[in-house]
């Protein structure tokens, strides 16, 4: 009797075992942005910053140092400090909050504890959200420090509220900190990351009216000074320096530090790397 079994049939002798079906693959669906995995994040950076005093001092002590330093430079023209002390009020916090932040996110990253974190259900924004607001509420007790020591101790004239002064001083430490969490993504190490300074802060420090006013610059340099966001800042704070109330500039000018911040939070999400290469 013969064994062989009918051609195309399954399950009889003789016959090749069929192909198993290939699994269907289902999307893991999209993380999307949490406030409690952005703020447990936060936490865990304040955390780590709390035990590291020397980073604590370099992010509210040096603004203040800076300022007072600059003070007694012009101790014999107190009008100079009125006119340009200002300016640097916001643009210290701006410099200050560009190193930390990009140093310590590629601390992170070059450490493994990114990669760790990313492989946990954290979005890329969770992650850089929360930092913005560790940093953030650093820079809300940074620019306090730095704006009340320059208007009631150091003498700081302004026209305007101090409080307008604070805004844009804190407008421009999270437009550092979103500079530097941009920026950490392109450094393989520390020292890159401080590279970075000479290209991303000098030359807006150098184009955004604090040395001499901008309408009076060479037409292209003029037309780069109007994109940059530094511009902005400066020009907010001589608002507020000459002005008593709230004007439409000024308006005008804390909103494009704003969404510059924003935008390039958005930016550092969508370049963010799990690790270095």
């Amino acid at each position: 009797m013969s064994t062989r079994g009918t051609p195309g049939i399954p399950g009889t002798p003789g016959t090749p075992a069929p192909h198993p079906a290939a699994p269907t693959l289902t999307p893991s669906p999209t993380r999307t942005l949490s406030l409690t995995r952005t703020t447990a994040t936060a936490a865990r950076v304040l955390r780590q910053l709390g035990h590291d005093p020397r980073t604590i001092a370099l992010l509210l002590l040096i603004p203040c140092v800076m300022l007072f330093l600059l003070r007694y430079v012009f101790d014999g023209s107190p009008r100079t400090f009125d006119n340009i002390g200002a300016s640097l009020l916001g643009i210290f916090p701006l410099i200050t909050m560009f190193l930390v932040t990009s140093i310590a996110t590629l601390r992170e990253r070059t450490s493994g504890t990114l990669e760790r974190l990313l492989a946990m259900p954290l979005a890329k924004g969770d992650l850089i959200a929360g930092y913005a607001l560790a940093f953030g509420a650093l820079a809300i007790v940074q620019s306090a420090l730095a704006t009340g020591l320059a208007v009631w101790f150091l003498g700081l004239d302004v026209t305007g509220s101090p409080w307008l002064l604070l805004l844009v001083a804190l407008l421009d430490a999270l437009l550092g900190t979103a500079l530097g969490l941009f920026v950490s993504a392109f450094a393989a190490s520390e020292f890159q990351a401080v590279q970075f300074m000479p290209a991303v802060i000098f030359p807006q420090l150098l184009l955004c009216g604090l040395f001499t006013p901008r309408d009076t610059m060479h037409p292209a340099l003029e037309a780069v000074s109007d994109v940059l966001p530094m511009s902005y800042a400066v020009d907010g704070m001589n608002e507020v320096l000459r002005h008593t109330d709230m004007t439409t500039a000024f308006v005008r000018d804390a909103l494009i530090v704003a969404g510059c911040a924003l935008l390039v939070l958005v930016l550092g999400a969508a370049t963010l790397k799990r690790r270095t290469a």
